[in-house]
């Protein structure tokens, strides 16, 4: 063989050597980031599965449920039993959970658990034996009642003022929180200069059990959002629908809490204001009126009428810039599913019953009627 020959087949040799070292290398590279990637992502992923089973089932769930845990139960056994009547997330974490923390002595009984519960006052109830203690106080709040009210009704309970729940609740850098911890319902559009309260109509009315002395303003909101998104969240798609934002749905459904009381009665006012919208008629409606003026009448005048804002709806076609109360479920349900029909015109007599028209003809004649 000659020299040349020799050397050329030399080089060769030693050229697939290292193109096999290459990839030797590069396989082993991979390898090596596959194994860092899933175990960095197992262990993400593993620790937001714990956190989450560890949460409650439903903070916003206040309902009571009578569990019987039989004598001699196992804490595997307690777990089960838990978790199937929908109190706790996961029995294996439960478990793990006791034990890590060396809870022991869960005493037998009937309970009265919800799936609102910690998990740490689960434990704490099945410890000491005492079934559930009742809230602190509870606050009513009725359907309709505006941001300040709201602002009102917690203050007569708790140890902050009106004034210091209207600051939270307005507060720029606050709200801007909560849009980003529920995009699903908040939106930027809440915060338009327009807007008078960014949280109006937000904040969904019912009744709030307490079980802490002092809870925050911000414990307050959250739980009360989250009833909100309860609500409101599964009409996404019927206002979509309609081309409307969730936001314009929760203005819509504030509107129809304050014009009606029957949830029928809703549904076919609703059919009128959005056949309204549709022939590019204002709406009219005067409670948009008295939440402009910001005061409260038993009669709105020709000259209120007149008041230059975003919310009145005799002023601005379309909605107002954003809702005026809190409402009833049964006023977003009217909002997102409306009784279809030709009426253009509504009133209502002293008694609270309506009458629908679809000329104006017709509508002034039932005034003359109706109204005294």
């Amino acid at each position: 063989m000659s020299d040349s020959n020799f050397k050329k087949k030399y080089k060769d040799r030693i050229k697939k050597r290292s193109e096999e070292a290459s990839t030797v290398r590069k396989i082993v590279s991979i390898v090596l980031t596959t194994i860092i990637i899933v175990l960095l992502v197992g262990g993400v992923s593993g620790y937001f599965y714990i956190n989450n089973a560890l949460q409650p089932v439903d903070p916003d769930d206040e309902t009571q449920k009578n569990i019987k845990i039989p004598l001699g139960s196992s804490t595997s056994q307690i777990a089960q039993i838990l978790e199937e009547n929908n109190v706790i997330n996961n029995a294996l974490i439960f478990r793990f959970y006791t034990k890590f923390k060396n809870e022991t002595g869960f005493q037998a009984g009937t309970y009265q658990f919800t799936s609102a519960m910690t998990i740490d006052q689960i434990i704490e109830s099945l410890k000491t034996g005492k079934v559930r203690k009742d809230p602190v106080f509870s606050v009513t709040i009725p359907e309709g009642y505006t941001l300040e009210q709201i602002a009102e009704s917690y203050a007569k309970e708790l140890k902050f003022t009106k004034e210091e729940f209207m600051a939270k609740v307005n507060d720029r850098e606050y709200v801007n929180q909560l849009i980003e911890q529920h995009p699903a319902l908040l939106d930027d559009v809440i915060l338009k200069q327009e807007i008078r309260y960014p949280l109006e109509g937000y904040l969904f009315a019912s009744t709030y059990a307490f079980y802490v002395e002092d809870p925050s303003i911000e414990q307050i909101v959250e739980k009360m959002i989250k009833r909100t998104e309860k609500v409101v969240l599964p009409y996404r798609d019927a206002f979509a629908k309609r081309k409307m934002t969730l936001h314009e749905g929760i203005t819509m459904a504030s509107l129809l809490e304050n014009e009606a009381r029957t949830a029928e009665n809703r549904k076919k006012i609703a059919g009128v204001f959005y056949n309204r919208i549709e022939k590019e008629m204002k709406l009219q409606t005067d409670p948009t009126v008295l939440y402009a003026l910001g005061e409260h009448k038993d009669r709105v005048l020709y000259e209120d009428l007149e008041v230059e804002s975003p919310y009145n709806t005799y002023h601005v076609k379309e909605l107002p810039v954003g809702p005026i109360s809190s409402f009833h479920k049964n006023a977003i349900e009217a909002a997102a599913n409306p009784i279809e029909s030709d009426y253009l015109y509504f009133l209502a007599d002293d008694e609270g019953n309506i009458y629908y028209s679809k000329t104006l003809e017709e509508h002034n004649k039932l005034k003359e009627e109706h109204i005294s």
